[in-house]
């Protein structure tokens, strides 16, 4: 069965993150995905420069139409820019319970560009996060989730995943931040599991955060765990990230070759 999978996210016009790099992923790796909109965006490879938000009542009846009729088998989140918008998001999803949530907390773009103030980073902590299956925060975001100081540890990555996983989702926390040749992710359900892979050489890292995201989405409806999912996701965004360079997007941080697999094979 082909999953259905429905972003709930902002745009970006260079393609390399958000709904863009969602829908390019769900379909790279076989799932029917839709979108509903939060923000439009005007950024490029170089950073953000504007961001236009799209009210909260209307977000709410774009999920309204997208599941009153069509199925819906995960859901993920990525840019949601205010406390309202989440509070709004929280109620859909609290009403039509789509089997897995995956909510990745977008906070803070590569460029240092902040996305959320601290009423929507408790709202998104203390409303939607219950709700959710499993969040995929990076080390700032966790920080800011947390209340807490960037660790710059694993011990202190483990630390913190504890204490997020004890608001409910299952929890991956991404490594990325920290100094090393190796990049390791925590996944904690009921045991820690470590996920260390070579850092890969390019530049080309726009949207990486969205399209680990969206790869578990696409990945867990058609898996029997979250292991399993995660472990194909990490996959799929390395082999995406050592084909970006044969991409040129851009002058500034490019995106990973979403269809590397299918683009080299045809």
């Amino acid at each position: 069965m082909i999953p259905h999978v429905l972003t709930i996210a902002g745009t970006d016009p260079t393609g390399g993150a958000g709904i863009q790099a969602d829908l390019k992923t769900f379909s790279a790796l076989g799932g029917y995905g839709m979108t509903v909109v939060t923000a439009v965006v005007a950024q490029n490879t170089r950073g953000v420069r504007s961001i236009h938000p799209v009210p909260a009542d209307f977000v709410g009846e774009q999920l309204d139409a997208v599941f009153q009729d069509v199925r819906v088998d995960a859901v993920k989140t990525g840019m949601l820019g205010d406390a309202g918008l989440i509070r709004t998001v929280a109620a859909k999803i609290a009403v039509y319970k789509p089997k897995y949530l995956i909510v990745d907390p977008v906070m803070v773009a590569k460029s240092g560009h902040r996305l959320l103030p601290e009423d929507a980073v408790r709202a998104l902590r203390d409303d939607l996060l219950p709700l959710a299956d499993l969040i995929t925060p990076n080390l700032p975001e966790a920080a800011d989730l947390l209340e807490d100081k960037e660790t710059d540890d694993l011990a202190g990555m483990h630390e913190q995943a504890g204490r997020l996983r004890a608001y409910g989702p299952v929890v991956l926390l991404k490594g990325g931040h920290l100094a090393g040749s190796d990049s390791v992710d925590i996944l904690l359900d009921r045991e820690p599991v470590e996920f260390s892979a070579p850092r890969v050489e390019t530049r080309n890292t726009h949207g990486t955060g969205c399209t680990l995201s969206s790869a578990i989405t696409t990945l867990r409806p058609m898996r029997d765990d979250w292991f399993s999912a995660v472990r194909e996701a990490k996959d799929y965004l390395t082999a995406a990230l050592t084909a970006a360079d044969d991409l040129d997007i851009g002058t500034g941080h490019g995106p990973p070759h979403h269809f590397h697999a299918i683009w080299k094979e045809s």
